[in-house]
């Protein structure tokens, strides 16, 4: 699940917010010359996401295209009927295949005969998520869950509302334009690197103009909450936190300090590098919070979730995610050698080392 991280300064670069409100529904807000930023609504507690709009010759790239419901094709109808009538999208870049994100990709597509670029990773997993739902699936899903500790009420639970969201995408264009990091992409009059990371996702782009400094950082750096770094049944023994902190000390590296930041969610920003710092101080916050409970006594990933997560009221939906995430800790704390497990009646449990 997404969360809050608490707000501190750095003395290098304090963060800024040069927007005081974001746009309605039915508005787009021109965050530089040359680029637009959409908010749309979504059906969960993070109930919006971002798509930015980027002068493209005659037309423009569209970056990110929205939730897979009748909602989202409402709103982008009446934008296209009203501020954006006369834009027309010469291509559709996806960030990765989180459903509202890539949920309307497909719709988009069509409407605009235009061509989807992702990176291959991402435009495979979404395929993916949409054929998802077999039963095999299902019975991996299950047994993962239970393997974490999750009782048969509550993995029923997850596997119903807590996992349909991951169906709402379009139906996916059969083909589309790679995009790679290191790639260089002119947009317009701008050229972007494409930079990826892993974590949130699996090979997430962002797209980095140092000519204006803009880094379009899509869910991997947000403003004011911390990504969803998640372990699923597909791969149980992922490392997705460490793959996550790994990308965000490369950003540290390779970005300067005063780049205006356009996150997939939250506000546009400055202060990169003191947002990054929060995040990493964030995940170890919580690293020490499983390292504490397990001291004494062997705990399950169930068990875990409230020490974690004890600020949050959960529903099904957020379950899902906060098991996830608590499964990513414990396993980058696994591979850190700060946890080892134990397997008994079927069941994980961590000890701290």
């Amino acid at each position: 699940m997404h969360s809050k991280t608490d707000t501190v300064q750095s003395s290098a670069e304090a963060l800024r917010y040069p927007f005081e409100s974001h746009p309605g529904h039915d508005q787009v807000v021109e965050v530089v010359p040359g680029v637009l930023w959409v908010r749309l609504k979504l059906p969960f507690r993070l109930n919006h996401v971002n798509i930015y709009l980027l002068a493209d010759g005659d037309g423009w790239a569209m970056v990110d295209s929205g939730f897979g419901n009748e909602e989202s094709i409402a709103a982008w109808t009446t934008l296209f009927e009203g501020p954006l009538r006369h834009v027309k999208i010469n291509r559709l870049i996806v960030t990765h295949s989180h459903p509202d994100h890539v949920g309307l990709a497909g719709w988009i597509v069509e409407r605009f005969d235009c061509p989807l670029q992702m990176s291959q990773v991402e435009y495979l997993q979404s395929v993916y998520h949409q054929n998802r739902g077999t039963e095999e699936r299902r019975n991996a899903q299950r047994l993962f869950f239970r393997r974490h500790g999750m009782d048969e009420s509550l993995t029923d639970r997850l596997l119903g509302r807590g996992q349909d969201y991951l169906k709402r995408v379009s139906v996916l264009p059969p083909s589309y334009r790679r995009i790679s990091h290191g790639d260089e992409v002119v947009i317009g009059t701008r050229r972007f690197k494409v930079i990826t990371g892993g974590g949130h996702a699996l090979d997430q782009v962002m797209l980095y103009c140092a000519a204006d400094k803009l880094f379009l950082s899509a869910d991997q750096v947000l403003s004011k909450i911390s990504p969803n770094v998640s372990v699923w049944a597909v791969e149980p023994d992922q490392n997705s936190l460490g793959e996550y902190l790994a990308s965000l000390a490369s950003l540290t590296t390779t970005l300067p300090y005063d780049v205006m930041v356009l996150p997939g969610h939250g506000v546009p920003f400055y202060g990169l590098k003191t947002r990054i710092k929060q995040l990493a101080d964030h995940h170890e916050d919580r690293c020490r919070l499983i390292a504490e409970a397990c001291r004494e006594v062997p705990q399950t990933s169930k068990e875990l979730v409230p020490v974690v997560f004890h600020k949050h009221v959960l529903d099904e939906h957020q379950m899902g995610f906060a098991a996830g995430e608590l499964v990513a800790h414990v396993n980058y704390m696994l591979v850190e050698g700060r946890l080892t497990s134990e397997v008994s009646d079927g069941v994980l449990r961590f000890r701290t080392t």
